[in-house]
């Protein structure tokens, strides 16, 4: 009887896991929320100050929402902000941006 609310705890991140991966346009989704400071689809207006999203390599991408999630870049809001999304998130984040021109 035990095993039963393991297996129903598993079951439910599976098909958690596998509604975000059918979900073609979730890293579209996420990265939305960056609009207000970055600009939509990471066009960040030019002279605000922000960084510009918008083909960013990934690698760069991640790597700076790493810094900001761990502490190691100090920030304003994008520390707190990052902390609020898991890795995979981050990842779909990234991807969408570097594919923006």
């Amino acid at each position: 009887m035990k095993l039963m609310p393991a297996v129903a705890a598993l079951c439910l991140v599976a098909a958690t896991s596998a509604a975000h991966a059918a979900d073609p346009n979730l890293g579209r989704n996420l990265a939305a929320t960056c609009a207000n400071c970055h600009g939509t689809n990471g066009q960040a207006v030019k002279g605000s100050g922000m960084d510009a999203l918008a083909g960013m390599e990934k690698a760069k991408t991640l790597q700076k929402l790493a810094d900001f999630k761990s502490g190691d870049k100090p920030a304003s809001i994008m520390h707190q902000i990052a902390k609020g999304y898991t890795d995979e998130q981050l990842d779909l984040i990234a991807t969408y941006f570097a594919a923006q021109k």
